[in-house]
């Protein structure tokens, strides 16, 4: 005998993170974004890269399009300027005349660049979900209780905090406000030596690859200078023993893509590619960083490959789109450029600005909507500028 019972409807609620993951719902102090609103174009569009250059000709000069090199082929075609994040809110800065600064690349850039220009610039985002992994792995809240731990075990006074660019307008500001300085991927040595003019220890955020590497590989600490917080661990899974004897506290934080690589990685392309150069980023772990060849910045990435001679190979370790681009770039001087990986990489996040959202955004500015603007509040404003200006302040 069969029984048929009849199903009852579950009381299933998305979480606050699964709506935001979809592309619903809104946390403006979140990296993970929220709802794009407007009907986007097709992607299938034949229309679209005309559509794109009759509304930017259209704005003229009103409208100062930045596009980070991580971005898309399609996205770069229709960028002013390209460059690291840093570089790109400069650009921007020195652009007073634009009114609408389209910042092609992620959350915290833009923000960036809303605290470098004028208060008659308006940043906008094309897709307010393109945030980055690494900056949501340090929260105010989070930042503001390590603090709580450091004064507790006697240290915050002899501690400065360096803030990594790629880090929230809210974590720039808590840099700003005690006294810290933030860095880019190229001047990170110097904003250390800084640092320990002022003080005896650095809280590093958010970015534990980049701190330990600066630390280590350019500044001659060891290992065991280093401790690592855990926002997620009381007391950041430390000892106030461990706290007292690190000159580097690292903040547990790292980039989803440059994370990727591997000592594996490194071997196994030196052994499919005889003679060749291993070239990556410094958001590699430090096992990784140790078994390159040469290790830099975007920018340095790009101005290595320009001056390599011509009939050298190169496996590169950073997001994909940029190695892709300067793989096509630099064939023509017989110079081979290769992934460091085997598995294909991009940076998600950047990835979600595409040409259908370019072409939404650009022609909603051309018809007056003003659409995914980027705007820092004058407090945390004030804060994060202080901390920019000692960076740019730094020999």
């Amino acid at each position: 005998m069969r029984v048929v019972t009849t199903a009852q409807p579950l009381d299933v609620q998305p979480t606050p993170l699964a709506l935001l993951l979809l592309g619903r719902e809104a946390d403006p102090k979140s990296e993970r974004g929220v709802e794009c609103p407007g009907d986007l174009p097709s992607p299938s569009d034949p229309d679209l890269v005309a559509r794109a250059r009759a509304a930017k000709e259209k704005l003229g000069d009103k409208v100062f399009i930045l596009g980070h090199h991580y971005q898309r082929d399609e996205v770069i075609e229709f960028a002013d300027v390209t460059g690291d994040s840093f570089k790109l809110a400069k650009d921007a800065a020195a652009k007073p005349e634009a009114e609408y600064i389209v910042f092609c690349g992620v959350h915290f850039m833009a923000e960036s660049a809303d605290i470098l220009t004028s208060d008659d610039q308006k940043v906008v985002l094309p897709d307010l979900a393109a945030g980055c992994s690494m900056a949501d792995m340090a929260t105010a809240e989070q930042v503001a209780e390590c603090w709580d731990v450091l004064t507790e075990a006697g240290i915050a006074g002899s501690t400065v905090p360096v803030s990594y660019m790629n880090s929230s307008a809210d974590i720039k500001a808590f840099t700003g406000k005690h006294g810290g300085t933030i860095c880019t991927s190229s001047n990170a040595k110097k904003a250390l030596e800084w640092a320990f003019e002022q003080g005896e220890k650095v809280l590093f955020l958010p970015d534990q690859h980049l701190g330990r590497n600066t630390a280590v590989r350019d500044m001659g600490m060891s290992l065991d200078d280093c401790v690592l917080y855990n926002p997620h661990k009381p007391n950041g899974g430390l000892t106030v023993e461990e706290l007292r004897n690190a000159k580097m506290i690292l903040w547990r934080g790292h980039c989803s893509v440059h994370g990727r690589f591997s000592v594996d990685s490194v071997n196994d392309v030196r052994e499919r590619i005889p003679g060749v150069n291993v070239l990556v980023h410094p958001e590699c772990k430090h096992e990784v960083v140790a078994a390159a060849d040469y290790v830099g910045s975007t920018e340095y990435i790009i101005k290595a490959l320009e001056a390599a001679p011509t009939g050298s190979k190169w496996a590169i370790g950073t997001e994909l789109n940029l190695v892709r681009r300067l793989a096509n770039r630099f064939a023509a001087e017989d110079k081979e450029v290769v992934f460091l990986d085997k598995t294909v990489c991009f940076c998600s996040t950047m990835n979600r600005i595409d040409l259908p959202h370019l072409v939404w955004t650009l022609e909603s500015l051309a018809e007056g909507n003003l659409v995914n603007r980027i705007q820092v509040d004058k407090e945390t404003e004030s804060f994060a500028k202080l901390a920019l200006e000692r960076m740019l302040a730094l020999p």
